[in-house]
């Protein structure tokens, strides 16, 4: 028997995004038209839907996942997209971020530093339609300045730190959201940049599995 993936969109907007108070009407439409398993690479298909962080590929620089639909939607409900941003999705994976950001914004730009994965990407982006989104391949941590300034940034996991050079790529009146901190002491952040500068705030608590690449850099001190 033939499994109604959209009867389990539906659940998760019930069960998962609305229990979590995302509001958005165009991101809750969004989240009930794009086809979530379109996007989960060699994981099974009955997976798509639940409610946790799932394992999609395994790169060289580690596994990568999708992130749980929860903390994803609280992250773009965050982000405030308009449909006039200009959006920069860091660490794409195969894409779906991206897929509920083009139905937000103007443009979206999927970042991916997995070659493998940015194909993957730009084949499903493509079949659905997502015309308004361009995958690029590159160090996730230096963002993408031939497309800057953006009106939003957001990760695709979570970061030890946020880099200065993806704050300077925020046009002003932009806002970047991402999860600091890795297992249950992540923090997601909205930092928001006024007069050329980024500052953060604590919005939520959100436990998701790291990017790779954000490492925060150690110094030695004498």
């Amino acid at each position: 028997m033939k499994a109604d993936f959209s009867e389990r969109r539906a659940k998760m907007v019930d069960g998962q995004i609305r229990t979590v108070d995302v509001t958005n009407a165009a991101l809750l439409e969004a989240l009930l038209t794009v086809p979530r398993e379109a996007f989960i690479g060699t994981a099974n298909p009955d997976l798509a839907y639940i409610d946790e962080d799932l394992r999609i590929a395994d790169g060289p620089d580690g596994a990568r996942y999708l992130m749980e639909p929860g903390p994803l939607a609280r992250l773009i409900q965050l982000a405030n997209v308009g449909p006039q941003d200009n959006v920069l999705d860091v660490g794409a994976a195969t894409g779906y971020a991206s897929a509920l950001l083009s139905k937000l914004a103007r443009s979206v730009v999927a970042l991916e530093s997995d070659s493998a994965l940015a194909a993957q990407a730009a084949e499903i982006l493509a079949a659905q339609g997502c015309d308004n989104v361009t995958v690029v391949t590159g160090p996730l941590r230096e963002g993408h300045s031939a497309n800057a300034p953006y009106d939003a940034i957001v990760f695709g996991g979570s970061v030890e730190e946020v880099p200065q050079a993806l704050l300077d790529q925020l046009a002003e009146n932009g806002r970047l959201v991402a999860v600091e901190g890795h297992g249950n002491a992540g923090i997601a952040r909205l930092f928001l940049k006024t007069t050329g500068v980024a500052t953060g705030r604590r919005a939520f608590n959100a436990a998701i599995k790291p990017l790779p690449g954000f490492e925060r850099i150690r110094v030695f001190e004498f």
